[in-house]
């Protein structure tokens, strides 16, 4: 083989090699842009090169390692950031619970001495009414009850003896002007 053959084949190797790294970094460039995944495989098909030159050629072994390297970093931030937003929002939420929680605890607070003041008041009255005052007031309830219920009784007799009267006032306004028209007539010849 001559040398000008050699240095030609040289050249033809070094231009596809070039352009094989252009294709490379393209490829890299349009998997950046779509967010595709970084793989060799994924260059190496986008690129149209086989896996092996990705592999065995030191500038497109930089590249892809760089962009592959470069695509975790950009991923480990932004699961990061993600990671910060949602921390962020349950610590939100932890702070409006604890908030919460103190607020409930005073409420509870302010009802429990409402109560115990309620209660000393009830101890107050039965200290106020002894305990015989207090059996003493509930037979007096009871013979009131009775009371009542007699004079209910008397009532309702009452009124049937009323209605009973009215009855026989009508009865006897009847007789009494049957007896006066028959006196009437009687009276004329």
């Amino acid at each position: 083989m001559r040398p000008s053959n050699t240095a030609a084949a040289i050249a033809a190797r070094r231009t596809q090699t070039k352009a094989k790294l252009d294709r490379v970094t393209t490829a890299i460039s349009q998997l950046r842009r779509d967010r595709g995944r970084l793989t060799v495989r994924a260059i190496a098909e986008r690129a149209d090169v086989s896996s092996t030159f990705l592999y065995e050629n030191a500038d497109a072994r930089a590249l892809v390692q760089n962009a592959v390297t470069d695509s975790h970093t950009r991923r480990q931030a932004a699961g990061q950031a993600e990671h910060h937003r949602i921390e962020a929002t349950w610590r939100e939420r932890a702070l409006n619970a604890e908030a919460e929680l103190t607020r409930t605890q005073k409420e509870i607070l302010v009802q429990r001495q409402r109560i115990g003041e309620l209660m000393g008041q009830i101890r107050d009255f039965d200290q106020m009414v002894p305990g015989e005052s207090v059996q003493h007031l509930i037979s007096e309830n009871t013979t009131l009850k009775h009371r009542v219920q007699q004079l209910s009784q008397e009532h309702r007799k009452l009124q049937e003896r009323l209605e009973g009267a009215r009855s026989n006032l009508r009865f006897s306004d009847k007789r009494i002007a049957a007896l006066e028209a028959q006196l009437l007539e009687r009276d004329q010849p």
